[in-house]
């Protein structure tokens, strides 16, 4: 009988037995050759390339080692942080009006926090440049302002080796003035006056800079920046707000929408974009007691608010801060003949649109910004839907929790609010 088949079975099994107690040896480093040779090629599909796509590998590495990637750019002083802010959609006014309102934010310039950085920072250019103002040499800029341009100018002096010392009303926020001292700012709180009256703060902020000037045991100058009839102030807009505005947008902008306090900013971003179009209107947004809406609108600057025995304050009936004037100022008058058109915002209205913002959007803005945006959306409603509006955010809500934001409240749990409940469309 012949037993070779019986002896190759048994061969057969004892070799399947061998291979499979060495194959489970080495079976795990095989699967892990496997995955790392299939690494790469997944993560090229990731990357939305195919697996026969070709790629071309650079050696940056000189004979020394090093690498020969260039240096990323890296900003020089606080003062490399101001400008080319954010433009962004607002979702809630774009899609409550069917235009598209988009916000220039402004409040995350890097000095101050406003778009008084840019101006603070040209008036002292300019007057570096025409020998009025030396670095470390003592000199202190005085200004009159109610705040953003004092909190800008205290930041970049210290910056650029100069002392500031800031005059504002009394009856301003007071995170302001605190703010101010923090940054070592001198400051000097004074009472609402007439600005024909020498205690008006900006008359202040004057009369102590020539005071310094004229004595001769202080050291360095005193420089007045006049923030209100400095062409410094509208040229910063002219050369850096309007310009970004213009890119951003792609050159489509059907309106600009701005408040003016000192005007330099509907100003210069107004002589930047009518001349390359013509055809966009240019609004100002301008809140109760200020004059500036019947200028535009009349010609004149006069404002009910103003009757003998019904002014309650000296410079504008409203508790918004930073915009608004009841005089001519030489920046507002750069880019008034400009403006198409003029829109009044009540106390109420832009107490309820920053509560909007802040319910629907997650925006926390102060005062004027609140004023700018009322104006926006009522701008697009009177424009009709498709409409690309442009306003500015000046300034974070944080600068106003003791006055403005004080009278507007907490939103709570609020989420089911009405626009047009909440401002005259």
């Amino acid at each position: 009988m012949d037993h070779r088949p019986r002896l190759y079975l048994c061969t057969a099994f004892l070799c399947g037995v061998l291979l499979t107690l060495g194959f489970k040896d080495f079976y795990p480093d095989l699967e892990r050759r496997f995955r790392r040779r299939r690494t790469p090629i997944d993560s090229l599909a990731g990357a939305g390339l195919a697996s026969n796509d070709k790629i071309d590998l650079e050696d940056v590495t000189n004979t020394h080692g090093e690498s020969n990637i260039a240096n990323v750019e890296v900003a020089e002083g606080i003062e490399a942080c101001v400008g080319n802010t954010p433009l962004f959609r607002i979702k809630s006014l774009s899609e409550e009006t069917g235009c598209e309102i988009l916000g220039k934010a402004e409040f995350l310039n890097g000095a101050g926090g406003s778009p008084k950085d840019r101006v603070a920072l040209n008036m002292i250019k300019t007057a570096e440049e025409q020998g009025l103002l030396t670095p470390h040499s003592g000199d202190t800029i005085y200004e009159g302002t109610v705040g953003s341009t004092g909190i800008s100018l205290a930041t970049i002096c210290r910056a650029r080796g100069y002392l500031a010392h800031i005059c504002m009303p009394s009856d301003q926020a007071t995170e302001k003035s605190e703010l101010l001292l923090k940054l070592g700012a001198v400051v000097n709180r004074v009472p609402p006056a007439p600005i024909i009256d020498p205690m008006h703060f900006v008359n202040r902020a004057r009369n102590l800079a020539a005071d310094h000037t004229a004595d001769p045991t202080r050291p360095g100058r005193g420089y007045f920046a006049d923030q209100f009839e400095n062409q410094a102030n509208w040229q910063a807009h002219l050369e850096g707000t309007g310009p970004e505005i213009f890119r951003q947008c792609g050159g489509r902008i059907d309106a600009f929408v701005a408040g003016a306090g000192t005007g330099g900013t509907i100003a210069g971003v107004a002589r930047l974009l009518k001349p390359k179009l013509p055809d966009l209107r240019v609004v100002l947004a301008d809140p109760q007691g200020s004059g500036l809406f019947n200028r535009i609108k009349n010609g004149v600057m006069f404002n009910a608010l103003e009757k003998e025995g019904t002014r309650r304050r000296s410079q504008v009936d409203t508790i918004v801060e930073g915009i608004g004037i009841n005089r001519i100022t030489a920046n507002f008058e750069a880019g008034r003949e400009l403006i198409d058109d003029a829109i009044k915002v009540t106390d109420e209205e832009a107490l309820a649109m920053a509560r909007w913002l802040a319910e629907k959007d997650g925006i926390f803005i102060g005062s004027s910004s609140a004023v700018n945006c009322v104006a926006a959306a009522k701008l697009a409603h009177q424009l009709g839907p498709g409409r690309r509006i442009v306003t500015i955010l000046c300034d974070s809500g944080t600068r106003h929790l003791s006055k403005f934001w004080d009278r507007a409240g907490n939103i709570g749990g609020t989420t089911d609010s009405k626009l047009d409940e909440m401002i005259r469309l």
